[in-house]
């Protein structure tokens, strides 16, 4: 009997239309009249700062595969992936220079792509970063599973499996592809853009502003006119020359001054505003107007815990997810060392040390390993834990001070003469302290 209520209900067994169906934030033209692409959006100082000290930061990063044992999470150096991934993930680059490659594209585009390359077994043996200005990705029709298609720089086209591509995306709304930044909060770059453009024109004419040349008479040829006159008084190498006005001419000053303008706290707005799209502590980008030596060191550990730490759970679970087999899932897995961005300064790591070695959790050679300094051999005590003498267990503080289990409560005390359980001596102490 067929069933009447096959028409109405689908299985969500294969999600069409995901990629296609997305908002999209396109580069382009901004209120400001200026056009935002990655390329020219980099130009802007305060976005090449805000970039370059998140990828450097996370490129510098102690990084590496791991195992999880029974005795804990350990390195894995015999994985085939730790070179890989710590050392050389190709022929061509180092992992700094691969982790910053890839950073730079999440930062700008919104999204990082790499070619995974496999050996015969399946086994990774190389990832190359993709340019993901390249990289088109749609839904197959038919198979309903993710397409990648890559232009090369000489015109060819390529599709790549999906398997043999590691996506990492940054923010978005279908949890596949990531929007760029820069598209997204185009209208604010694009003021700092037309802010500085506005500077370099203003010191390319000297530094003076635009007016008005007016002459009593005809004037029968004003484009010479006016081009002897930016030749003679135009651009910051011919600034406060004293100009000369010659048979009757005038000058009158149309535009406003700089300050009205309030072109510089534009600027400053501009810095703060790029900032707060990467969330990037000023000082960290040279801009120390609001910055002390109290809080210089607060701002960085929060920069490495609101800022960084984001940036490293959304790499390491897409590495994870890309490049181990199901087998290996669970067992082994990639993870940043982020314990040096969470350092303080010098006195209060060694006061928490301090904390961390008299109260057993902590062993010297914990120690040494968190300030790079070599171990101490084990038979010279660099392993051993220690504790305070009077921070000990309750339970052996009563069995170190309770009677054996062999003698009786109420047996008679060696100085016990009377028999009423009291020590006699004890008694007679007392008795003659009180009456003198």
């Amino acid at each position: 009997m067929k069933n009447p209520f096959a028409g109405l209900f689908r299985a969500r067994d294969k999600p069409r239309d995901v990629v296609s169906a997305a908002t999209t934030f396109s580069f382009g033209g901004s209120s400001a009249g200026k056009s935002v692409t990655p390329r020219n959006a980099i130009q802007v100082s305060v976005v090449y700062a805000c970039v370059r000290v998140i990828a450097e930061t996370i490129a510098s990063l102690p990084f590496a595969v791991y195992e999880e044992t029974d005795k804990g999470s350990v390195k894995a150096p015999d994985h085939p992936l730790y070179r890989i991934i710590h050392d050389e993930p190709n022929s061509e680059m180092t992992s700094f220079v691969w982790r910053e490659a890839m950073l730079a594209h999440l930062l700008l585009w919104g999204n990082s792509y790499s070619q995974i390359i496999r050996s015969g077994r399946g086994k990774v043996i190389g990832l190359y970063p993709l340019l993901p200005d390249h990289m088109e990705v749609d839904r197959d029709d038919k198979t309903g599973k993710l397409t990648y298609t890559y232009s090369t720089t000489k015109g060819e086209t390529v599709r790549l499996r999906p398997e043999d591509v590691l996506h990492i995306p940054g923010l978005g709304f279908d949890g596949i592809m990531g929007y760029s930044p820069i598209a997204i909060e185009k209208n604010a770059i694009g003021l700092g853009i037309a802010a500085e453009e506005y500077g370099s024109k203003f010191f390319s004419n000297g530094a003076t502003p635009s007016g008005i040349l007016t002459h009593p008479n005809t004037v029968k040829n004003p484009k010479a006119l006016r081009e002897a006159w930016m030749e003679a008084y135009g651009g910051s190498s011919n600034a406060n020359r004293v100009a000369i006005l010659e048979e009757g001419m005038t000058f009158t000053r149309i535009s406003m001054p700089n300050n009205e303008a309030q072109f510089l706290e534009t600027r400053k707005f501009q810095v703060s505003e790029i900032c707060r799209i990467y969330r990037v502590p000023p000082h960290m980008i040279g801009d120390l107007d609001r910055a002390t030596f109290s809080n210089i060191e607060n701002q960085s550990i929060s920069f490495a815990v609101h800022t960084i730490r984001p940036w490293l759970v959304r790499i390491e679970q897409a590495m994870n997810r890309a490049l181990f087999p199901e087998k290996e899932k669970g067992v082994f897995y990639v993870r940043f060392n982020m314990d040096g961005l969470m350092r303080g300064d010098y006195k209060s790591r060694m006061e928490g040390y301090a904390i961390g070695r008299q109260n057993g959790w902590l062993n010297a050679n914990d120690i040494r390993e968190l300030e790079n300094m070599n171990p101490i051999p084990d038979d010279e005590g660099g392993n051993a834990y220690l504790v305070n003498g009077n921070m000990v267990s309750i339970r052996v503080a009563m069995q170190e001070h309770s009677l054996p289990a062999s003698e009786p409560e109420n047996e008679t005390k060696e100085d016990d003469h009377d028999g009423d359980g009291e020590d006699d001596w004890w008694n007679e102490q007392q008795d003659g302290d009180r009456s003198e």
